[in-house]
């Protein structure tokens, strides 16, 4: 290879890695190590994406909407609205994990902007089957009960829920891969706007040390960028989302400034396979490289829910939690997000009657058809049931499918007679029975599954 060519191949390079690193900071499109350098690879050769199995199949991806509920990303004419969520993992040890951090990125391609709406993490919210709790137990809640997509499919509905407009996708960080990431890149620069005090930052081992900066403009490696985000003793949740705004913006400067070099691009690989997850396929990371690339300069609004909209409360187990005034939260999130198709908001009188029971739904599949546990759930979950719990692969064949009930569910119960079209004799009442779940379903061979339209 010539010096022109080597010299064209690093400019091509970079710029692959600016837009990459741009959508997976600002909007989260990483996927994984092999991911990400098979597209490196497609943009410097200048040639078509290949077809990988697996990610043009959108049923491969467990917990992702239909496709008819998800925007036209790769031609780039809707609004995308993805989900950040920072996670406390530590090496060797397992979940589920609580979401340390979340932020709703909205990219609009049709005005060349975008939009950030960071939630403070003990915001008191429904979660969709669970009951009332703060925001980030969504998280290890969907992990722990087998949510359908786990963790981030039940933090996306439930943020989905409280803030009245669809998310579409998520992106998920350790903060050991984030801390990672930005050493890679060669640190972020911030303009550090006051003194912070931290005595009791907490440590890998359960411990604290102490955490000062100093105002004015530094210099930060990935371990500095990270306490900088995450401290919140000197002051409150609040300000602390300010500063993981800022952080994420000045990793958007760097990459911006073309300074990242070469040599960090094998590091960012193995840490975007080790680190970050997420529902976005192949295709839709390239076309919000292309969006992101678009974004006029200072067409990045940021936003939270902050103090002048929430106020604190303790509950009766002595949680000190945020309860928002919701009006003054939509009036937000409608300015921030103008675009966004917002949710249905008179919702059918059935559905209604279904979410206030709030019936937790095991689903077995006894079809004969691998995989059509996933399927019905997710069909199910589309009209409002809150399935907590399913298997995908069938152990067993029965011929009509039935529901076994533990409690009282009358308008639950009645829905999901009609719509699986169960017979009378197929209801088992079990009433005086313990169980962790309201009703069980149990598909047999007569259950046929929607087909999308």
């Amino acid at each position: 290879m010539n010096m022109g060519a080597r010299s064209s191949f690093a400019q091509s390079a970079r710029r692959a890695l600016v837009s990459f690193l741009m959508v997976a900071l600002l909007s989260g499109a990483l996927y994984s190590g092999y991911l990400f350098f098979t597209t490196v690879k497609a943009v410097v050769a200048n040639t078509s994406l290949p077809d990988i199995p697996g990610l043009s199949d959108t049923s491969a991806i467990p917990g992702r909407a239909p496709a008819h509920e998800l925007p036209d990303v790769v031609s780039k004419k809707e609004p995308v609205n993805i989900l950040l969520l920072g996670i406390d993992q530590r090496e060797g040890e397992e979940g589920p994990w609580r979401s340390d951090t979340m932020i709703l990125v909205s990219i609009d391609p049709s005005t060349n902007k975008a939009s950030m709406l960071s939630l403070p993490r003990d915001l008191w919210v429904t979660i969709p089957g669970y009951g009332e709790n703060r925001i980030n137990a969504a998280h290890s809640l969907g992990d722990y009960y087998n949510y359908p997509g786990g963790g981030p499919a039940l933090a996306k509905e439930t943020v989905k829920e409280a803030l009245g407009i669809p998310v579409h996708y998520y992106v998920r960080i350790n903060f050991t891969g984030f801390e990672k990431m930005i050493d890679a890149i060669g640190g972020i620069t911030i303009d550090v706007p006051r003194h912070i005090y931290d005595s009791a930052y907490p440590d890998n081992n359960y411990g604290t040390y102490v955490v000062e900066f100093q105002p004015g403009i530094q210099t930060m490696d990935g371990k500095r960028a990270l306490e900088y985000a995450r401290t919140r003793h000197d002051a409150d949740d609040f300000d602390r989302m300010q500063r993981q705004q800022q952080v994420i913006l000045a990793v958007r400067d760097k990459a911006l400034s073309l300074d990242i070099p070469l040599s960090s691009i094998p590091e960012l690989l193995r840490i975007a396979g080790d680190s970050i997850s997420t529902d976005l396929t192949l295709r839709e990371i390239v076309a919000l490289a292309e969006m992101v690339k678009n974004l006029s300069t200072d067409g990045i609004r940021t936003a939270a829910v902050d103090s002048t909209m929430t106020y604190s409360v303790t509950t009766l187990k002595g949680a000190m939690v945020q309860v928002a005034d919701w009006e003054k939260v939509h009036t937000l999130v409608n300015e921030l997000f103008p675009n966004s198709t917002p949710l249905d908001a008179t919702p059918d009188p059935t559905r209604s009657q279904i979410a206030l029971e709030g019936a937790r739904i095991e689903l077995r599949n006894g079809s004969g058809v691998d995989s059509l546990g996933e399927q019905a759930t997710l069909a199910l979950r589309a009209n409002g049931y809150n399935v907590i719990r399913y298997d995908s692969n069938s152990e067993f064949n029965q011929d009509a499918s039935s529901i076994v009930v533990y409690t009282d569910k009358p308008y639950t119960l009645e829905s999901l007679v009609s719509e699986l079209g169960i017979l009378p004799e197929n209801i088992r009442l079990m009433s005086g029975s313990e169980s962790d779940v309201d009703l069980i379903i149990i598909l047999g061979k007569d259950y046929v599954p929607a087909v999308s339209q």
